[in-house]
């Protein structure tokens, strides 16, 4: 559940960008090649990120001319200026960026000392893109307490240090791609919110924090951007004889695994329908959508998850200043608000929501804010959440696209929730998490093998039994199920011959055995696909397909890295990691199929509840793999 607030209002927000903007012609002379590839990989970043200019804190030649503390005490003060307020008036002094000028103090005791500020409380929130919110949780909860009158929240980034050629010279400018791409995506600058108990309001209005929302999944992914370990991020820069040793490792290089950040959205996404079951969020509610990401790449990802499940925020609503301000990482959010702000004209009542994701280990934030007259009453006490809900207008229920289904929306809304849960539990799994701490033997991946064939096996079979239970009205829902079984009919020959060539003691295909919870799923799949008209069992595929598409990409690197295998060794993981997005798509339309027979039925409520079980059955079937090395 969200942190709610009644008391704490947004006095004023400020910002600082160092320098003069840097267009992507320039960033040479700031961001130098390493090596013959890097002119490729600046083309191709740059091409996809849409960023058009940028600012960094060091010069053309790689003198720093503003630190990280003073480019946050530059934002405090452009804030203090816009909310008419002395720093002798705040008592608070909350900061979160991904790091400072040095690992200690903390951040927000450099950046006070760099004000001259008065003693006041101070906390420093340590993270990646989500640590400006961290700061801004904390600080606002402690003037909703009584705590604090006001308080100042900052964020600063500063990675351009970082990306200077000499950087990579230990490795002989070697980087790979991982820490190679970051060099343009990422830049400088700093923000800053002044949060009230008593706003002066500006223009006659004043902005109301309503909530905010952080949820972490450190729990269930490997590490995706980090600074300080190496490349395969076995060992910290701490455990080298000296720091030139680990900077020669590469483990001071700050990188992002790619390959993750799929998930990343997935489960923002996710985390944004629950608030919207929740009531915490109403998409036609909101006027204004503040939305970080690192690269317009990912803009239509973000788009096109929301419209599936029917909850977009319709694009004139969204705002970015990504093009001409650059990704300034957790200080990002800050300066987008506070430019908009100054841009926009906005009226009592309207909404301005804002998401940011963060990529380090996989943490989402959300808040909402409110704008109100100032001369509204106020209330008095700290509302419940159920007094927040209560407060949201009547809202239509979330709508598919155009001329759809409208429970094809609220199915997919079901769905998500049901596959939130999966693939968390599926990421703590014995099985994964031993993969994830770079654990897994041989011998654990042959087990896995081994009871996973023959559930692959009996894929085709209990879904052509399905298709034989379809009543006529369904004969074009029959006709692409049994597309899809005979896609796949013969899938589990691929994962034999992989087996085996990976070591695989069984000789046999029909000597391999399901494990119990293989077992389990088989038997229900199997009967349901014997009820008549069996159309719940597309819950049965959407989890799946699902884990062909979103989980076993994300594992085959790490099998790959770990077992020292032939690349060729992982045919059928390669192929589901490539094609089952077209196996989802071609899922729902199924799903449309079986909705437009029977208004009417309940065929939603049969693919959700299938779905949900399967879950349950795919989990405990992981669970049961490494019992056989035990």
């Amino acid at each position: 559940m969200p942190t709610v607030f009644s008391q704490v209002y947004l006095d004023a927000a400020g910002y600082f960008l160092p320098g003069e903007p840097v267009s992507n012609a320039e960033i040479d002379q700031y961001i130098a090649p390493l090596n013959r590839l890097s002119g490729r990989v600046k083309q191709k970043i740059l091409a996809e990120n849409g960023i058009e200019q940028r600012y960094y804190a060091v010069d053309d030649q790689g003198a720093t001319r503003f630190s990280h503390a003073t480019m946050a005490a530059h934002a405090v003060r452009d804030c203090l200026e816009r909310g008419g307020r002395r720093i002798a008036e705040v008592s608070l002094l909350a900061a979160g960026a991904s790091g400072g000028d040095v690992l200690m103090p903390g951040f927000a005791n450099m950046i006070q000392g760099e004000l001259a500020a008065p003693p006041m409380e101070v906390i420093s929130s340590q993270g990646v893109c989500v640590a400006g919110v961290n700061a801004l949780s904390f600080a606002a909860q402690s003037l909703e307490l009584g705590a604090h009158e006001n308080a100042l929240v900052v964020t600063s980034e500063m990675p351009s240090r970082m990306f200077k050629r000499s950087r990579f010279a230990p490795q002989g400018y070697d980087a790979d791609f991982d820490a190679h791409f970051l060099r343009w995506m990422l830049s400088d600058g700093a923000g800053a919110f002044l949060l009230s108990r008593n706003p002066r309001g500006h223009k006659g209005l004043r902005l109301r924090l309503k909530w905010v929302h952080q949820r972490a999944f450190s729990g269930d992914y490997p590490v995706c951007m980090q600074l300080g370990l190496t490349r395969d991020g076995t060992r910290s820069f701490l455990d080298y004889d000296s720091c030139g040793a680990a900077e020669a490792a590469g483990a001071l290089s700050l990188r992002q695994d790619i390959r993750l950040l799929p998930h990343l959205f997935d489960i923002g996404i996710h985390e944004y329908v629950k608030l919207v079951e929740g009531g915490w969020v109403h998409p036609q509610t909101i006027d204004h959508f503040l939305c970080h990401y690192s690269s317009e790449r990912f803009l239509p990802v973000v788009d096109e998850l929301m419209q599936k499940a029917g909850l977009a925020i319709p694009r004139e609503r969204w705002y970015s200043n990504l093009k001409w301000r650059g990704n300034t990482g957790a200080a990002s959010i800050f300066i987008m608000l506070a430019e908009f702000l100054d841009t926009h004209a906005v009226k009592p009542g309207e909404r301005i929501f804002c998401y940011v994701p963060e990529s380090g280990r996989f943490t989402t934030a959300y808040f909402l804010l409110e704008v109100e007259a100032a001369d509204a009453p106020r209330s008095l006490s700290s509302p419940t959440a159920v007094a927040v809900l209560d407060e949201a207008p009547d809202v239509p229920a979330p709508h598919a696209p155009e001329h759809a289904d409208p429970r094809i929306a609220q199915l997919l809304q079901g769905l998500a929730g049901v596959w939130h849960d999966y693939r968390s539990r599926a990421w703590r799994s014995p099985l994964i998490r031993k993969l994830r701490e770079r654990r897994m033997t041989q011998d654990d991946y042959l087990a896995w093998m081994a009871c996973w064939i023959p559930q692959v096996r009996e894929g085709s079979k209990w879904m052509r039994e399905a298709v034989a239970s379809l009543r006529p009205p369904y004969d074009a829902l029959g006709s692409l199920v049994e597309a899809h079984a005979q896609d796949e009919q013969f899938d589990f020959n691929i994962l034999f011959q992989d087996y085996r060539a990976a070591g695989g003691s069984v000789e046999s295909i029909d000597a391999l055995r399901r494990n119990p919870g293989g077992e389990a799923l088989n038997s229900y799949l199997h009967a349901l696909a014997a009820r008549p008209n069996p159309v719940g069992l597309l819950g049965a595929i959407y989890i799946i397909e699902g884990t062909g598409q979103r989980i076993i990409p994300a594992l085959l690197p790490l099998l790959k890295a770990q077992l020292g295998l032939a690349p060729g060794l992982f045919r059928f993981l390669d192929y589901h990691g490539e094609n089952d997005e077209h196996h989802l798509a071609r899922w729902l339309t199924g799903v449309t199929l079986a909705l437009a027979v029977d208004p009417q039925d309940n065929a939603d409520m049969q693919i959700l509840q299938t779905a949900r079980r399967t879950a349950e059955l795919y989990l405990m079937q992981l669970e049961h793999v490494l019992e056989e090395t035990a």
